[in-house]
């Protein structure tokens, strides 16, 4: 039951309705708007919310859904059912396209993957178009709504022969019109013309005899005269007969086709059905997606438990303002069933509690709800609403009167499955006797197990349902420091209405306020103020809360940093431990070898004195020249001139010896990059290094790398792979992977390399390949061929 009877107008789903008409493609889908209403069984609920969420995931992933030739041809149906009728082109081509709809959209919903969409599918389980009627009706109706020349060998006869008979006729008549403009007998830009369906030329009036032939019309001046001459009587007769003959046949062929079509009948009623379902889902879908509407899980019993709902009219709205819309999380359940929310007035309890009613209501009518995944919804049996002016002159009803009958209804009617919203409960009369009256209807209902949403200002009734259970408190949140309403809806204490607060405010005169505040009493300016100072201090919570996890965040991102820097540390020691012990095989191998030719050249000179001491001046050449000690790295000279640190300065880590440059430069932290990694390092643990120092260890660095490249270059050639594989790495891992790949494919001359990073969601992709494309050696970038993996990896040349 739904009470009172302009409910709809009442919570905006008339607008609601309207809204979704407009979104429909035809009036079928219409006629389902129109239709809609209240439903209170779970499993057509369910499936109705069930279509709509398949056809919004079917939008949203921007399939290509057939949408056009939407036409309602119920009327031609009901024509082509009785017999001897027959339709005409036009209406064929609405029934063809429209059928052709209907089976597209079909084979489109059947052939989607299996196990989803099953309550689309279902829709159309039962519909049946025959591929024979469709043939039958494009046999004779072309895409573009006109009939089809071969339609039948004698219209294709016909068409030819007036084709003929046409062509000879404009040969004739323009051998005619340029003889009578020679002669002057018709206007120079005169063109043949129609009159009485006969082709006719204009003449002027004064030289009509001029010309033999039937005068079949003249102007409104009189002063042209249009003339079938006499030479073409027997063409325009051939011609006639054979559009006759044409029309004759066309008739022919327009009615077999309509008892063609009138023993499907039946089937294309169920179909066309379909059709309007379908446009009335997808407006739906459409709706769903314009005010990001979901599905919740829906339970058999009355319940509530939404997350961030909103009121969809009011987001609408506020998007075309470009403003907010500030959500709301409700709960009403078998242990907490009717919410009684207070606050100050224009602080969003009316448009809470419409909220309520409006999403309830879409949802009970198959809509999807605006609220975030997760939410829970139930079924309702009834919905009661009391809200607005309902004063009637006809009925001798005041304003306090209309809500006492409505409370008459929801006392009498609403049960456990019932679901009652009031606005401003118990206002309208005296203000003792009508808090006493509201007490004693609110207990009514608690009594009867009935679930609601209740606003109102009266102490009496927030103090009631402090100490009874089934109800509970909500108040509308208000910023008392700058008098304004924050629209947000708390759940588990009662709201003040700021009265005295506002007055003050304003700048009503002190001794109003005073003398209010007097006659009042403390004790209600006291219970005010405590609800004043807990939004206080919950104000203040909420701000240190945003401000602690502002800093937790911070920390991990710190954290991070810091260990992403430990991990680059490790990494560059153990490079710099494997390049060094490569260096001292390499040494070991060569001093081996020089050791064993100096003393195979000592036997050979069999211990002769001056050759034993040649050979040694050789080997010592040698050890000098190659084996030599590592000298001990300078210490970076820390500079104290300069001033702080800045951008651009370079610097090394305390007691380190890789040297970076100052990116930026925020508080007591820098942001350095170090080789190819950028970090933040506290100022404290940093070092300024001179030019001169840095420039020389880098000079050094390359001079090293090129040394060790001359001596292992052939191993490493031998041993290098030319494909990467970082499937599976976080981006800065396999950057840095991929950095020393490119790297040492560049030094060792190898002409082309191939990175598998997968497809995934493109981020490797995009990673590698911006960086490649910032590498000068690199000549050109492309995806595999698609048989070994395609765009999942990337192919780059080198020059």
């Amino acid at each position: 039951m739904i009470y009172p009877e302009n409910f709809e107008i009442k919570i905006g789903f008339a607008q609601v309705r309207e809204m979704l008409a407009e979104l429909c493609l035809s009036p079928l889908g219409r006629q389902f708007v129109n239709r809609m209403q209240f439903l209170n069984r779970h499993d057509l609920v369910q499936r109705l919310l069930q279509q709509t969420n398949e056809f919004k995931q079917l939008l949203e992933s921007e399939a290509e859904i057939p949408l056009s030739h939407y036409f309602d041809v119920t009327a031609y149906l009901d024509r082509a059912a009785i017999p001897g009728t027959f339709l005409d082109v036009s209406q064929f081509f609405e029934i063809k396209m429209s059928l052709r709809t209907i089976r597209d959209s079909q084979r489109f919903i059947s052939g989607t993957e299996e196990g989803k969409f099953e309550a689309l599918k279902a829709l159309g389980a039962d519909v049946t178009v025959e591929r024979s009627l469709i043939a039958a009706l494009d046999k004779v109706v072309d895409d573009a709504g006109a009939v089809r020349d071969d339609a039948t060998p004698e219209l294709q006869r016909l068409k030819r022969d007036l084709i003929a008979q046409q062509a000879i006729l404009r040969k004739t008549i323009s051998s005619i019109i340029r003889h009578a403009k020679n002669e002057g007998w018709t206007p120079g830009d005169v063109e043949p013309t129609i009159r009485g369906g006969r082709l006719v030329i204009p003449v002027i009036a004064e030289h009509k005899r001029r010309i033999k032939g039937l005068i079949h019309d003249e102007s409104n001046t009189g002063q042209t005269v249009y003339i079938e001459p006499e030479s073409i009587f027997e063409l325009n007769n051939d011609i006639k007969d054979l559009e006759n003959a044409y029309h004759r046949e066309l008739i022919r062929i327009l009615t077999g086709l309509t008892n063609t079509l009138r023993h499907h009948i039946p089937e294309l009623r169920k179909a066309y059905q379909y059709l309007g379902l379908l446009d009335f889902i997808r407006a739906k879908a459409a709706f769903a997606r314009r005010v990001e509407a979901t599905m919740p899980q829906l339970h058999k019993f009355p319940h509530i438990s939404w997350k961030q709902a909103i009121h969809p009219l009011l987001y609408l709205s506020h998007r075309q303002l470009g403003k907010p819309t500030v959500p709301m999380d409700l709960e009403l359940t078998r242990d907490q069933r009717i919410l009684l929310i207070s606050g100050p007035n224009a602080g969003g309890k009316s448009v809470s509690l419409k909220t309520v009613g409006l999403v309830q209501y879409m949802l009970q009518t198959g809509m999807l709800i605006p609220v975030e995944e997760g939410s829970e919804a139930g079924i309702f049996h009834d919905i009661f609403i009391d809200i607005g002016d309902e004063q009637s002159i006809e009925n001798d009803l005041s304003t306090y009167s209309s809500h006492l009958t409505n409370m008459k209804k929801f006392v009498t009617v609403a049960d456990n499955k019932s679901l009652v919203l009031i606005d401003e409960f118990g206002t309208g009369t005296e203000p003792v006797l009508g808090g006493a009256i509201a007490e004693a209807v609110l207990q009514t209902l608690n009594n009867s197990k009935v679930y609601g949403v209740i606003t109102t200002h009266y102490t009496n009734l927030k103090n009631f349902a402090e100490k009874t259970p089934g109800i509970v408190n909500g108040a509308m949140r208000y910023d008392h420091k700058h008098l304004q309403p924050l629209y947000q809806l708390e759940i588990g204490k009662p709201g003040s209405s700021f009265a005295i607060e506002i007055a003050r405010k304003i700048g009503l005169p002190k001794a109003i306020v005073d003398k209010a505040s007097s006659l009042v009493g403390k004790d209600k300016i006291r219970y005010d103020r405590l609800l004043e100072e807990l939004e206080t201090e919950k104000q203040e919570l909420e701000k240190k809360l945003a401000e602690a996890t502002k800093l937790e965040q911070k920390l991990k991102r710190n954290v991070k940093e810091y260990n992403d820097l430990k991990n680059f540390l490790e990494e560059s020691k153990q490079d710099v431990m494997r390049e060094a012990k490569g260096k001292a095989k390499l040494l070991l191998k060569d001093a081996n070898q020089k050791i064993e030719a100096t003393i195979q050249q000592i036997k050979q000179s069999q211990a002769e004195k001056e050759k034993t001491k040649e050979a040694r001046r050789d080997l010592e050449t040698f050890a000098n020249e190659q084996v030599r000690k590592e000298e001990p790295r300078p210490a970076h000279k820390r500079l104290t001139t300069g001033g702080p640190l800045k951008e651009g300065d370079n610097v090394a880590l305390v007691g380190q010896d890789s040297v970076g440059q100052i990116v930026s430069v925020k508080g007591k932290t820098a942001e350095v990059m170090f080789g190819g990694l950028k970090t933040i390092v506290k100022i404290d643990n940093l070092e300024r290094v001179d030019a001169q120092a840095a420039k020389q260890k880098k000079a050094a660095a390359k001079a090293e790398e090129g040394y060790t490249r001359g001596m292992n270059i052939t191993q490493r050639m031998a041993d290098f792979g030319s494909t990467l594989d970082i499937r599976g790495e976080y981006a800065e891992d396999a950057l840095n992977k991929v950095m020393n790949f490119t790297d040492e494919a560049i030094m060792l001359g190898i002409p082309e390399i191939k990175i598998i990073h997968g497809r995934g969601n493109g981020i490797l992709r995009q990673v590698v390949r911006d960086y490649l494309y910032s590498v000068p050696e690199v000549a050109s970038l492309g995806s595999e061929a698609e048989e070994r993996g395609g765009d999942g990896a990337t192919l780059a040349v080198l020059k």
